[in-house]
Parts: structure tokens; C-alpha cells; sequence
């Protein structure tokens, strides 16, 4: 029991690092797991691996997101796929993909920040310095209005870049790296900064190198790969490819801020009671009141989603009340044993022996 819980907080620890989330642990309970019941994410059955699954796609020039989604769905033989944010056809790289089960907890990806790198033509030629200097007043919060091939409302909006750095420039052609909020327009942002500049620009080249947790750097897929990947199961009976380039579906929440619970309040959380501060084994330090949390068995599963009542401090001091209020369940109740009937039983059987 002692090596299966190690284990799975291994697993949330690499989590952590491929979300970039950097916190202490609030421990409240030295808890361990039993090996009786639930999986640790990656060593689910091939079948199941792939409904819990998300694939950090490298999407092509050419097709829609949507057409790249549907083929990944005949390919795998599944009926529900969905996609972390869409690209423009032209536009190519990372298209985090979830599978079946994994859809639940995609959106949490799509509202997350992204990175392109980008090639903006100017019209005409500028000095370096002068560019930079354009370039950088675009950092910060800014204003933007959907361009007219847009999918969304035209209506003017407020969204922040972190960074913009220029890699390269010679005269004519500018690659940019932009690290900015979701839902961020290149297409609108090069427009802009030639208008600044007084000689028009526009977006030649488009690329996605980061989605949410999902980095370029940390591995990513091409649908040749995955093809030879399921050619290899379906046929050698070997699914190490596959179980490589289909990552467990935690991976999508990697960035969020953690809470892991006790084997005994597994269940009642899967059927959809709010996570009482009894039930907490640990918790990242730096949850807020309000945070968005994930909340993981001590084996490493997703169990649900969850707004925090309590910030990790608060939490650390109480005894009873209800920490977090559970805003998505994800995994299906009868994984885990159902510890809290049992104990409605007792109390029941108890109350009856009295009378």
C-alpha cells in the first residue's frame, strides 16, 4: 500500500512540474491508498487509457480543427472527441485533443493561456529599433475587435499579452513569439502594429507552440504517428506507441491547483456530494477562496472539479465544514467503495437499536 501511494503522489509531482503549477503541500491526514480498488492513471487497460485519454496533437495546414477531431474519432473508433482551442485551417501545431471521458475537463484548456510563434509581413521595410520599440507598446492589456473571418461576435474586447519577443527581422519579414490570453487575434495584432508603424502589416504564418499546460518542448503528436501508433496495437499487439503519444487525461489539468482525498471519500464525491474538510488528505499552499481546484485520489485519478469555500490555510485549521463545492464530476461512482452508506447504515442500524 505504502509503494502504491508513493506512487500516485510521484505521478501528481509530475503533474505539477508539466503544468508549471509551484507550490508547498498542506498535508492533513498521512493517508495511504488500497491497491484493491482504482488504477494509477498509466497503468489503466489500453482500452480505458484511450477513453481517458488526451493526444497533444500537431495539427497541419489545411484541414479545420473540427475535420482533424472527426478523424481522430473514425481512427480510435470513438464517439466523442473534442478539441482545447481552436485553429484556423491554415494555422498548424498544438491541438490538445481529449478522448470520450476526457471531454469533460477540456475547457479547462481552451480559457488557458497560449503561445504562438508568428511571421508578420510589413509593407514596407523599418528600422530594427524602431520595430522593437512598436512591438513592445503591445505588451499589457490591450483592445481588440474580432477580424471580419472571425466565428465570434464583433464586438470590442480586452485581452492582455504577456510577452511579445522579436526573434528575427530582415526588413521585410518580422518572427515574433507571443505569449498571450486565450482568444488572443494574430491575425488582428499584426494588422495593428504595421498601422502603428505607418506601413501596414499583415500575418503570413501562424504556429501554436503552447496551449494551456500543453508545450511543443514537452512532446507532441502527428496524425502520422498516432496512425502508425494504432497500427501497431491493432495489429503487433503492442501498445507502447500509443500509450506514449495518448497522455492520461490528468495531464489537462495539470495547471490547476490540487487537492487529494482520502480512498473513503472517493466515492461520495463521485456521486456528487461537496468535499467536507474530513475527507482532504492534501492540498496545494496557495489555494484561494474561489480558486478553481482539481481534486485527485491519492492513486493520481481525477475525481471531480471543484470550486475552493475555504482557502489551503483555512482548510488546514478546520475540523469539519465543506472545503470545496463540487462544480464537475468526472469519475463514475463504483470505482471506490461507498464508505459514506455504510456509515448511513450504521448510524441507521444504531438509532433503530436504541428504540
Amino acid at each position: 500500500m505504502a509503494d502504491i501511494t508513493s506512487k500516485g503522489l510521484e505521478f501528481i509531482r509530475r503533474l505539477d512540474e508539466f503544468g508549471g503549477v509551484k507550490s508547498e503541500w498542506i498535508v492533513k491526514a498521512e493517508e495511504e491508498t488500497s491497491p484493491d480498488y482504482g488504477k494509477l492513471p498509466w497503468e489503466r487497460p489500453i482500452e480505458e487509457h484511450i477513453r481517458k485519454g488526451v493526444i497533444p496533437l500537431d495539427k497541419p495546414p489545411g484541414p479545420t480543427s473540427h475535420e482533424v477531431v472527426a478523424w481522430i474519432k473514425r481512427m480510435l473508433g470513438l464517439n466523442k472527441a473534442g478539441h482545447g482551442g481552436t485553429l484556423d485551417p491554415k494555422v498548424t501545431g498544438m491541438l490538445p485533443v481529449a478522448l470520450e471521458e476526457a471531454t469533460k475537463i477540456i475547457g479547462t484548456v481552451v480559457h488557458t493561456g497560449k503561445e504562438y510563434i508568428c511571421v508578420m509581413q510589413l509593407h514596407h521595410p523599418v528600422p530594427e529599433e524602431e520595430l522593437k520599440k512598436v512591438v513592445k507598446m503591445f505588451e499589457g492589456v490591450i483592445y481588440q475587435k474580432p477580424p471580419l473571418r472571425s466565428s465570434v461576435k464583433r464586438s470590442l474586447r480586452k485581452k492582455r499579452i504577456n510577452r511579445i519577443e522579436l526573434l528575427e527581422y530582415d526588413g521585410r519579414y518580422a518572427l515574433l513569439r507571443v505569449d498571450c490570453e486565450a482568444g488572443t487575434y494574430m491575425r488582428k495584432l499584426c494588422h495593428d502594429i504595421g498601422l502603428i508603424l505607418g506601413v501596414g502589416a499583415h500575418m503570413r504564418e501562424l504556429r501554436r507552440i503552447r496551449s494551456g499546460p500543453f508545450h511543443e518542448d514537452k512532446g507532441i503528436v502527428r496524425l502520422q504517428e498516432l496512425s502508425e501508433a494504432l497500427y501497431r496495437w491493432k495489429v503487433e499487439g503492442r501498445d507502447d506507441l500509443l500509450r506514449r503519444y495518448i497522455l492520461p487525461m490528468e495531464y489537462a489539468i495539470s495547471h490547476l491547483p490540487k487537492v487529494v482525498i482520502r480512498d473513503t471519500a472517493v466515492d461520495a464525491i463521485a456521486h456528487g456530494a461537496h468535499l467536507a474538510v474530513p475527507g482532504i488528505a492534501r492540498l496545494h499552499a496557495n489555494i484561494k477562496k474561489g480558486d478553481l481546484v482539481a481534486i485527485l485520489t491519492l492513486k493520481g485519478e481525477l475525481v471531480a472539479l471543484a470550486t475552493a469555500e475555504m482557502s489551503a490555510q483555512e482548510v488546514e485549521k478546520a475540523r469539519k465544514g465543506i472545503a470545496f463545492r463540487i462544480k464537475r464530476v468526472i469519475m463514475k461512482p463504483g470505482v471506490y467503495p461507498s464508505a459514506w452508506k455504510k456509515k448511513k447504515e450504521r448510524a441507521k442500524e444504531k438509532q433503530e437499536g436504541k428504540s
